[in-house]
């Protein structure tokens, strides 16, 4: 039997340096950590890059397709109210050609009238044709009286009259008809100008009026 020293204990061998083994591998577990993390965080702020580059991307992917859709939408819209201007003018030039084919029927009708010849069963049936005429939009026009105007007017007939001051409607040959503002046939006039050289009627009624000097002169007699 081995005699053992009271006393005394076995003690673990401690490395030269004097750093227990424990004590040495907490140390390292934390800069293997500290290592760890720094790389994580550099991956997260790149990742933040990457993602607000994909942002701006969309936001100006999403601007070029609003303004895509906004031209179109633009553009359709100039579409239909072509669309709409081309059928309103199409049927305007329907109504007009029908209408117009049914003025030598008016100018027959009107002078029946003027003959006292419309009467019975034609009475009705031209008055019914006139008010359907009328419906679609056909309005007479041309009255005696009025200043002569070309835009609507055409002169079949001219002479010379002391009593007009400006040329004038003085008899209406074929009343003149419009859809709207379009003209489709003029009205047929005669007309008047004032004689050449007469004085305009202001000018010939003050020649015409007592002069003051007229009334106030004593009378020598």
């Amino acid at each position: 039997m081995s005699e053992e020293t009271p006393g005394f204990e076995e003690k673990p061998e401690v490395p030269a340096d004097g750093t227990p083994d424990d004590a040495a591998e907490p140390k390292a577990a934390a800069s293997s950590k500290e290592e760890a993390a720094a790389p994580a965080g550099d991956s997260a702020a790149a990742q933040d890059v990457a993602l607000l580059a994909q942002l701006d991307q969309a936001r100006t992917a999403l601007g070029e397709r609003t303004a895509d859709l906004q031209r179109l939408q633009a553009e359709y819209q100039n579409y239909r109210r072509r669309v709409e201007r081309d059928r309103i003018a199409v049927k305007e030039i329907a109504v007009a050609s029908l209408l117009t084919e049914l003025l030598p029927t008016l100018d027959d009708i009107g002078r029946a009238r003027d003959h006292g010849e419309l009467v019975g069963g034609f009475k009705s049936v031209a008055e019914s044709l006139e008010t359907a005429a009328a419906k679609m939009g056909l309005q007479q026009f041309g009255k005696e009286g009025e200043p002569f105007d070309p835009t609507i007017h055409e002169a079949l007939m001219h002479s010379y009259a002391p009593d007009v001051t400006e040329t004038t409607c003085v008899a209406i040959l074929q009343p003149g008809y419009r859809i709207g503002e379009r003209t489709i046939r003029p009205a047929r006039v005669a007309v008047a100008e004032p004689q050449p050289g007469a004085a305009p009627k202001s000018e010939s009624a003050e020649a015409d009026a007592p002069s003051d000097k007229d009334t106030d002169a004593p009378d020598k007699g």
